[in-house]
Parts: C-alpha cells; sequence; structure tokens
C-alpha cells in the first residue's frame, strides 16, 4: 500500500475547512442586482415580482432570531439585515441564503425594523424615534462591518421602512397614517415632507416595505393587504409638487417584514393599450393594475354581482337542482330589482353580545355602516335553502348610486362547510382568477383572490367559515383553498365576501371577525396559504381541456387528479396525470378528455403546498316537468359519438325525452352552467336530427327579453321517421320583437303540449345540436316559413316555385284548377334551405290555379297562379 504526503498548502486547507463555521465557507455568491425583491417575514424569506405582485417562498427559518432592517449593499452584492436575537447582530445574507451574523457592540439591544444601504456600502438602521445608526459595509474599507456612528433625523416620524434612490442618493419613506411621503438626506439628517401620497389618502395601513427601481420610481407596500404602490420620479420632487402616484399589483399581505431589492435592477413595466403583456404578469393592459386611471384606463367603479346571483355550489347538486333552479328564474322572469330590496338597518343590538337567554342570529355577523356612503340592501337568494347544504342564509349588497360594491353573503351549514368558493366555482362560468395571495386581518393571513368575470367587471373575494368550540364557548376561524381541509360533519358560519376595491375588502372582513368575537371570543386561526400553481382561467372545448396556469412559485410538474362525467347522469371516471411544466410564470395546458359534461380537479404542485381546486362544468341539460298531470317516464342523456369538427357552436350532449302530459313537458338546455349569456350573433342556422310523435315548439331565450311568452319561438313536426332539420334563425318569431338579436342567448327549450285536458303520451329524441353558419340561399334573403313564392305571376310559358326547407325530403308538387280537380303531380328531392323547382305550362289552359306542395315534414301555404 503506498501513502502520498499532502504539501503544506493543502493541509492548511483542510485545517481551515474544519475550523471556519460552515455559513461562513457557504457564503459564496452576491445576488449582484437580480430583478427580484426580497420580502423578509420573521426568518423567512420571499423572492417578490413587483410586476405582479406575486411571491414564493425560497429559504424557510434562514436564522435562529427574526431578520428586519434588510437592505441591498451595491457595495458587495449581498442584503444585509438587523437579528432580534441574538441582539447588537446583523446578518449578511447570500444569494443561497446562507448568513454569516457580525455583532456590533455599539448598537443599543432595542429593536430596528427600518433600514437600507447606501451606494457606497454605508448602512442606515433604526427603529423608533429619531435616532439612527450607521454601519460600513464596504468590502474595501479598513472598517468594514465596524460601527460609524450614530445621528438624529430633524424630524420624528412614524415610518417602518425606507430604501436608498440610486439616481439622488436620498433616503424615501412613507409615513402610517399621513400618508405622506418624506425625503431624508443622510448627510444632513434633514427630513422633508414632500406631501400627500394621493393614491394612498384616507388608508390607515402600515408600509412596512418599500424598493426602488434605477429609474427613481418608488415602489410601497401595504402590509395588511399586500398591494404595491408607485409613485413616480420621486428625485425631481419639490415641497408643493403634484405626487403622481397610482396602484401597481396586488401583492401577499406581510407583518414584522422588510425589504429589500437592488435599487438599479428595472421593473417591468406596463404598455396600458397595446393589447400585450408588456411586463410577464399575465395581466393585458387594463386588466393590470398599473394601468388603474392611466388615459387608456379610466377609474371607474367597477360593477359587481349581487349576492342575490351567488351562492351556487359545486357539486354533482349542479346538474339537477341548481340547474332547474336557474331555469326556473329564466321561465318566470325573475329579476333581483335593487331599487325594490329591502333596506337593512343596524339594529340597537350591533355589536352586542346576545344575552344567555338568546342565541345569536347568523344577522348578528353581518357588517353594518362600515362603507361610507353605502346603504345596505337584503338580497338573499333564498331559493338555495332547498338545494344547498345551507339550514340559515342571508345575503347583503353595499350599494352605492344604485350600484353594488360589495357583498356578503352568509350562511349556516350544519353538516360540514358551505360547498361553494367563489375562487373555485366562478371559474367554470368563465370568469378568470387574476391573482391570488394573502390578506392580513387581526394579524392573521387570509388567502384573497381578483377575479374577472366574463363580463369584465373584477372582484376582490375573500372566504372563512366560524366553528363554535370549547363546549360553544368560543369561535374558531378556518379559512381554507381547499374545501376538505373543514371538518366534515361540523356546524360552520360561512361568510363569502366581495368587492370592487381591495380596501372594503379589508373593513369588512375586519369588522366580520370582530362581530364573531363579540359574539363568541376567537380562540384561534386555522387558515392555508395561497396555491403556488394555479389556474388562472379554463375552458372545455371539442373534448379537451385549455387551461392557463400561473406558477409562482415555478414548479418543474404538477399532478392533475380529477374526476368526471361524461353525462349529467353518467357515473363519475377518474385519471391522474403528471405533467412536465415549461420555465416561466405562465404555462398553457392542453388536455384531452374526450366528450365530458364536467370535471372536478385537484392540481398538486411539486413543493406539496396548497394544491388547487377546480370545477368547470359544460351547460345542462334538464327536464320541466311541473305542471300536474305531467309524468316524466324516460329522460336520457347520452354522449355524443364522435367529437365534433366543424366551425359552429356545438350544444354537446344527446337527449330523448318520453311523458304523458295534459298539459306541457320540456327538455332544456342552458349554454352556461347558471344560464350565463353566450354570443351567437354569427350563426345564421339552427341543425339537429330528431324523432319523435308530436308538434315541438322551439324556443331560444334571449336573456334581453323579460317576458317568457315574448321569446323567439319557432315549431316542428317531428315523426317517427329520423329527420335532419336545418332551421333558419329568421324563422324564430316572437310576438313583440322583430330583430333576433341572438347576442344574449341563454338557453334552448324543446316543449311538447296537450290541449290542457286530455292526457297523451308525448316522446322526442334530439342529436348532433348545432348552431352553423349555412349558405341558405343565393342572395341571402331566406323564404319564410311554410311559405312559397311563384314568380312570374301570372306567367306565359314557365314561372318558378320558391320555398325554404327544414329537412332534405321527398317532396309533392301539384296543381289544382278552381273547381278542384287534380291536373298534376310532381315528385323532386328537396335540400336544406332555399329550393326552387321550375312549373311548365304545359297543357295548361289560360285561367285560375291553385299549387299545392307538400312532404312528410311540412305542408306549405296553398298559392294562386294565373296562367295568360
Amino acid at each position: 500500500m503506498r501513502t502520498k504526503l499532502l504539501p503544506t498548502y493543502a493541509i492548511l486547507i483542510l485545517l481551515l475547512i474544519n475550523i471556519l463555521p460552515k455559513e461562513v465557507l457557504a457564503q459564496n455568491e452576491p445576488f449582484n442586482c437580480d430583478y427580484n425583491a426580497y420580502l423578509f417575514q420573521r426568518n423567512d424569506i420571499y423572492a417578490l415580482d413587483l410586476a405582479s405582485g406575486s411571491s414564493y417562498l425560497v429559504k424557510e427559518d434562514v436564522t435562529p432570531g427574526n431578520i428586519n432592517a434588510v437592505g441591498y449593499n451595491p457595495a458587495d452584492g449581498y442584503i444585509w439585515g438587523y437579528l432580534s436575537s441574538p441582539s447588537k447582530s446583523i446578518v449578511k445574507i447570500g444569494k443561497n441564503f446562507n448568513v454569516e451574523t457580525f455583532t456590533i457592540d455599539e448598537l443599543t439591544t432595542a429593536g430596528k425594523y427600518i433600514g437600507d444601504v447606501s451606494a457606497s456600502g454605508i448602512y442606515y438602521l433604526k427603529g423608533g424615534g429619531t435616532e439612527y445608526y450607521t454601519i460600513d459595509l464596504n468590502p474595501e474599507s479598513e472598517n468594514y462591518t465596524k460601527y460609524i456612528s450614530k445621528g438624529t433625523l430633524s424630524k420624528n416620524i412614524s415610518v417602518h421602512d425606507w430604501a436608498f434612490n440610486a439616481v439622488d442618493g436620498q433616503l424615501y419613506t412613507v409615513e402610517k397614517n399621513t400618508n405622506h411621503l418624506y425625503r431624508i438626506n443622510p448627510e444632513t439628517n434633514v427630513v422633508t415632507d414632500l406631501g400627500l401620497v394621493p393614491i394612498l389618502a384616507g388608508l390607515k395601513y402600515t408600509y412596512g416595505a418599500v424598493y426602488f427601481d434605477l429609474s427613481g420610481r418608488f415602489y410601497v407596500s401595504a402590509n395588511q393587504t399586500g398591494t404595491v404602490y408607485v409613485i413616480q420620479n420621486v428625485q425631481d420632487l419639490q415641497i408643493g409638487s403634484v405626487l403622481d402616484s397610482n396602484l401597481f399589483a396586488y401583492g401577499p399581505s406581510s407583518s414584522s417584514n422588510d425589504g429589500a431589492r437592488c435599487p438599479t435592477a428595472p421593473v417591468p413595466q406596463e404598455d396600458c393599450s397595446n393589447g400585450l403583456d408588456d411586463d410577464g404578469d399575465g395581466l393585458v393592459d387594463c386588466d393590470d393594475p398599473a394601468c388603474s386611471g392611466v388615459a387608456a384606463c379610466p377609474v371607474l367603479v367597477p360593477k359587481l354581482s349581487s349576492g342575490n346571483e351567488g351562492g351556487l355550489e359545486s357539486n354533482d347538486r349542479l346538474s339537477q337542482k341548481v340547474n332547474q333552479r336557474n331555469y326556473l328564474r329564466s321561465k318566470n322572469n325573475y329579476k333581483f330589482d335593487k331599487l325594490k330590496a329591502k333596506k337593512v338597518q343596524k339594529s340597537k343590538n350591533y355589536k352586542k353580545t346576545a344575552s344567555k337567554s338568546e342565541s345569536f342570529q347568523l344577522s348578528d355577523l353581518v357588517p353594518m355602516d362600515v362603507i361610507e356612503g353605502a346603504q345596505a340592501i337584503e338580497s338573499s337568494p333564498s331559493d338555495l335553502i332547498d338545494i344547498t347544504n345551507a339550514t340559515e342564509l342571508i345575503s347583503v349588497d353595499y350599494v352605492k348610486n344604485n350600484e353594488t360594491v360589495a357583498v356578503v353573503l352568509a350562511t349556516k351549514t350544519e353538516n360540514g362547510v358551505y360547498e361553494h368558493t367563489k375562487f373555485i366555482c366562478d371559474r367554470l362560468l368563465g370568469a378568470e382568477i387574476l391573482s391570488v395571495s394573502t390578506i392580513e386581518i387581526k394579524e392573521q393571513p387570509f388567502i384573497k383572490s381578483i377575479i374577472k368575470n366574463r363580463d369584465g367587471t373584477k372582484e376582490f373575494v375573500l372566504s372563512f367559515s366560524g366553528k363554535l368550540k370549547n363546549n360553544d364557548a368560543n369561535f374558531g376561524i378556518e379559512s381554507h383553498w381547499n374545501i376538505d381541509k373543514y371538518e366534515a360533519g361540523a356546524t360552520f358560519y360561512n361568510f363569502q365576501i366581495w368587492t370592487n376595491t381591495i380596501d372594503d375588502l379589508f373593513t369588512l372582513g375586519e369588522e366580520t371577525l370582530e362581530l364573531f368575537d363579540i359574539q363568541k371570543p376567537i380562540s384561534d386561526f386555522n387558515n392555508s396559504t395561497p396555491p403556488p400553481v394555479f389556474v388562472k382561467k379554463g375552458v372545455y372545448k371539442n373534448g379537451a381541456l385549455e387551461l392557463e396556469l400561473i406558477n409562482v412559485s415555478r414548479s418543474k410538474t404538477i399532478v392533475i387528479d380529477a374526476g368526471f362525467k361524461r353525462t349529467e347522469t353518467s357515473e363519475t371516471e377518474y385519471f391522474n396525470e403528471t405533467i412536465e411544466l415549461e420555465a416561466g410564470y405562465i404555462t398553457n395546458l392542453k388536455i384531452e378528455t374526450g366528450n365530458i359534461f364536467d370535471i372536478g380537479f385537484r392540481i398538486e404542485n411539486d413543493s406539496n403546498r396548497t394544491p388547487d381546486d377546480v370545477f368547470m362544468s359544460d351547460g345542462v341539460w334538464g327536464k320541466d316537468d311541473s305542471p300536474e298531470g305531467t309524468t316524466v317516464t324516460n329522460f336520457e342523456i347520452t354522449q355524443n359519438e364522435s367529437l365534433y369538427a366543424g366551425t359552429g357552436y356545438k350544444v354537446e350532449r344527446d337527449i330523448a325525452l318520453k311523458a304523458t302530459t295534459n298539459s306541457y313537458v320540456s327538455a332544456y338546455r342552458s349554454f352556461t352552467p347558471t344560464f350565463k349569456t353566450v354570443d351567437l350573433s354569427e350563426y345564421n342556422a339552427l341543425e339537429f336530427s330528431a324523432t319523435g310523435n308530436s308538434d315541438v315548439e322551439i324556443t331560444i331565450v334571449k336573456e334581453g327579453i323579460d317576458q317568457w311568452e315574448n321569446q323567439f319561438k319557432k315549431t316542428v313536426k317531428l315523426t317517427e321517421e329520423k329527420n335532419d332539420f336545418v332551421i333558419s334563425l329568421d324563422h324564430f318569431k316572437s310576438l313583440t320583437v322583430n330583430n333576433f338579436d341572438l347576442s344574449d342567448v341563454v338557453s334552448i327549450v324543446f316543449t311538447m303540449s296537450s290541449d290542457g285536458v286530455t292526457t297523451v303520451e308525448k316522446e322526442l329524441a334530439i342529436k348532433d345540436l348545432v348552431f352553423t353558419q349555412k349558405t341558405l340561399s343565393v342572395d341571402n334573403n331566406v323564404v319564410e316559413e311554410g311559405e312559397t313564392v311563384l314568380y312570374p305571376n301570372p306567367m306565359k310559358l314557365s314561372t318558378e316555385l320558391s320555398f325554404y326547407s327544414e329537412v332534405e325530403a321527398r317532396s309533392k308538387l301539384e296543381v289544382y284548377n278552381i273547381t278542384g280537380a287534380l291536373l298534376k303531380r310532381t315528385y323532386f328531392d328537396t335540400k336544406f334551405g332555399n329550393n326552387k323547382i321550375s312549373l311548365e305550362k304545359e297543357k295548361l289552359s289560360a285561367g285560375l290555379y291553385f299549387v299545392k306542395l307538400s312532404n312528410n315534414n311540412k305542408t306549405y301555404k296553398t298559392k294562386k297562379l294565373i296562367i295568360e
């Protein structure tokens, strides 16, 4: 065995490796001015994208003590901060998030929570009061990591962070409560009040994290809501200047926090009028909060959906009772009228604990008089009681200038939590989630989401539930993204809150929790974190699920666990798939599912944090057998035999209905799961195949027509022999409306009727229903339904008979004289749309004749013909 002596320098290196702390050796890479902002919460570090407001955890429990007063050091590329324990110590943090600790004996033991580092490497840090401290953090200095001096500001201001502007070398901060911007000269200690920041006027937040970019834009984050505001070009401001300020992003709430960012790194900005996502946050133009108030995106009070429209559940009841509820609302012309709604007044017992002899009511937990200038009206959708798991329900709309600006929907459930959350369910309605982060209420983080509805309106959404604990002496508050995180079978008091401003959301959430605490002291909170990977928007189309994912945590893989049904009444099927994601904040996925009716799926991320749950559904087939004397003996829904490959609007799934009735029975299909509108104005024909034993009235229901009897209708004759129909939409007629505008279509209804006395058996089967764009005629003028046109008339040698056929059929043309004698009969095949057939004079003499046209599907109106 041979051995080899190590050279002396190698031995020394090994000795150093064993002697030096591992954290020092690991401190091998500076940040070097990356584009992220870094948000410190206690001893956890988050990477924050200022453009999107999204953040993700990059290092947990980085030190034993909490870190505050952090700042990026341009002189060495590291982030520095002040440690709560051990006291009098500062910490150096590298890109790998390992730390090196230094003790500064000259510091006091009092906490330091305000800090930043100048371009020359001088660390300025302070706590409360006017005194601050400086430490030399320039690695080229002989006094590196040494205390320099203590200074005193010229004015005592209540601030929680400050930052150096690389453009002018001055410190800037925003004061709590006054919301004034201050400039601090680090050489003279003079504090200059630059005035009220307009976008912050009236707010009561703490601004615990502030940042700069290379242009001198000052970014200010509100602890409670996570909203990031921007003040432009602060280096150019003088006393009395108009401050140019605006929203910038909706980020995460935070507490015991501070922020650090390289001040010479750019922050992507959104061009608000070019139709592009310029800053890469997934938000285009006016959807981006940074565009709020600019010329292209004027500040308007966005409309909200009323509480009367909300509260639908994401489970199998959607295809049955909930769907029927919406159909009956539509059929009965139900409209919620805010002007006639009951006003809700603050009671004399508001914010008073219920007496021992009385229990509190659900209404005792609903906020009153907390949104300035708003009137509360009751908007309770009472028809949810019978079709959801709610045993009590109250909804309040907060209204300004006849527009709803906030909603509280409260329910009591006695067998588990209420099975609806807007952020999960509304995506099935075509809404999209613009943002998911946290809002801090009562020093507790709750998940907030920003939802953009199909009509372009935006809602800030919060949900939580209270559960009685400790022998009903206390409330425990829970807020989870996933419904299965709540205790099964327990009684909950559930709150869904949505508003058109983040500040009203905070106000209503804070007041609701205070009302809970008054009735039963809150003993604990159990809240989940937001999902780091979530579906921004999705659509099911022609056998595929098309999803746009927001990947905040930059997960490399996801697992999709799904349950789906092929039709409204079929059994649930399942699939599980692992999918690799492309690098980046936004990922588009297409998942081939085949024809389905609905799908509920969970997206697990590779960091094992909160998964995203999504429920999506197609519009729903249902039956209306509500009249007395009507009994449905068969209602079958079957999936289409193949995927639709055309360019029309396919109404998926086929139906068969059989019933006995002395009144009527109907089958209906909503185009969306909750009877929202679709735009079918580009189509001019309705195609389907059908069999049956009676006439069927087809009604296309428009949202813009209030009275059911005034909807556009058309009657066709069904036979036991299958017929393929192509019906011109021009043939649908209304009693009061002339122009059939299909831009707001809600549903289609097939109705079979009796005479109100005789009980008869009715049946129909509808297959392959689709709205199409057909060439129905050469000149685009469709012949009226049941009409025939003879031209020329009178005729000399020949004439042409024009008519519209809804089916391909063998048709019969007959000519009679005035005595009723049949003189001529011709058979021919018709095609879909306008048809023309030539009629020759031949042996007919001059005079008056009658021309009749018919087939198994239709008998047309008889026409008079004059032969010269």
